[in-house]
């Protein structure tokens, strides 16, 4: 889990910052030689990290002004690492930043604003949406490189040996099928998670978030929220419901029962895409089952919007930052976008970037599907972080250490603290 949710890591390196623009004396300031930028980027170093770098060395054939110092910075450890950084004037001149942080950093005064820039030319070409979540106090300061929200992904051969022929569209109608999915095939139907990501979207099914920013209340321990997280707790006990999983490795193991056939359906993003198809289960692609996630008692169904934007480091020198700016244009382009999705199974953000070939990738076309039923997150700088209180209660009352009033509560007094000007 690599885009939808913001980092906790709370060591840094002291060493990455050094490799930034602010502490890099590499020559690239002499006017008759190329400006060197550092580019922090936190895909998957396996996965999809080489096309990036192969990217990075067409945009250096194509602009021989400009030298791209390429890091590949851990995900879980970027936003700490930059913070650190920028804090002592050594940051990157561009960040892949996760959504959750581009309002914290813009905050901060650590990213550059991009409207009216060369990163931002061709930007009515991308999906609206994307773009709002980039600003912070109407100020644009990334631009959206990739995106993703979450999906119900079920194995097709599975539920056709159940008998069921359509994804179901409620959490009533997952738990009816998990148990069908039991009695007729021998594995679970369903495993979820105790992540509190993953649990926003029994939030928005029942009309409810952690928090209300605009009235500026902390509602994770409202009515609403209550029902909505007594849903979630719901699908861990019953017939073809895969118990909780409250250990470190939770993730890990719910993926790898799913792509090799062990549970029929779980929640998941277009990120694991790639090894959706490692799995047995899915070296046909077309097996690969993808719909909106079930809604609630409202009847709503939707999922956090997620993704990655490239913003640059306000503290930069205009010759850096013009690079840059140069830079990201290139990479957040519909041709650079659409590279990316083929090699990487990647969202792309920007209409255009949707050709034939992405499309030809029944990932990329299914999670297309149920980008509409994305909610994005609010512009509150401290949005992402509430979700850690919740990260360490829900798995508390999924392993049945706490009931979920208690633990709800503790969330609430943990959120109150980040956000004090908040009221319950």
């Amino acid at each position: 889990m690599r885009r939808g949710i913001a980092a906790t890591a709370l060591v840094a390196s002291f060493a990455l910052a050094a490799t930034a623009c602010g502490g890099d004396d590499s020559g690239s300031d002499n006017s008759s030689g190329p400006v060197t930028i550092t580019w922090w980027d936190t895909s998957n170093a396996t996965n999809e990290a080489p096309t990036y770098q192969a990217l990075v060395k067409q945009f250096e054939a194509a602009n021989k002004d400009v030298k791209v110092k390429y890091v590949n910075v851990p995900f879980d450890q970027a936003q700490n690492k930059f913070d650190t950084a920028a804090g002592a004037s050594g940051a990157p001149d561009v960040l892949r930043s996760e959504v959750g942080w581009t309002p914290a950093f813009a905050k901060k005064g650590y990213f550059l604003p991009l409207d009216g820039t060369d990163a931002l030319k061709d930007q009515s070409k991308f999906k609206s949406n994307l773009l709002e979540q980039a600003k912070y106090e109407g100020k644009t300061y990334g631009v959206p490189l990739v995106t993703d929200t979450l999906a119900l992904v079920y194995n097709k051969a599975l539920f056709a040996k159940a008998g069921i022929t359509t994804a179901p569209k409620t959490w009533d109608e997952l738990k009816t099928a998990a148990a069908t999915v039991k009695d007729k095939t021998g594995v679970d139907g369903y495993w979820g998670s105790t992540q509190a990501y993953y649990a926003q979207s029994f939030l928005y099914g029942e009309g409810a978030d952690t928090v209300d920013a605009k009235a500026k209340k902390i509602t994770v321990a409202s009515p609403a929220a209550k029902k909505a997280y007594g849903t979630w707790l719901g699908l861990f006990d019953g017939k073809g419901l895969h118990k909780a999983d409250t250990t470190a490795d939770a993730y890990a193991h719910i993926q790898d029962a799913f792509v090799n056939g062990k549970v029929a359906a779980i929640v998941q993003g277009p990120w694991e895409i790639t090894n959706f198809y490692k799995g047995s289960a899915f070296k046909d692609k077309a097996n690969l089952g993808i719909a909106t996630v079930p809604a609630g008692s409202t009847g709503k169904a939707g999922a956090p919007t997620g993704g990655h934007n490239l913003s640059v480091y306000a503290g930069s020198d205009k010759a850096h930052q013009a690079a840059a700016l140069k830079f990201v244009n290139f990479m957040t382009s519909a041709a650079s976008q659409s590279a990316i999705a083929q090699k990487n199974s990647t969202l792309p953000t920007r209409d255009d970037a949707y050709t034939a070939a992405v499309k030809a990738d029944p990932g990329i076309a299914g999670y297309q599907t149920v980008l509409s039923a994305a909610q994005p997150r609010p512009a509150l700088p401290e949005y992402s972080s509430l979700w850690g209180p919740l990260d360490t209660e829900l798995p508390k009352i999924a392993g049945g250490k706490e009931t979920l009033d208690k633990g709800l509560g503790n969330a609430e007094l943990a959120i109150a603290k980040l956000v004090p000007d908040f009221s319950k």
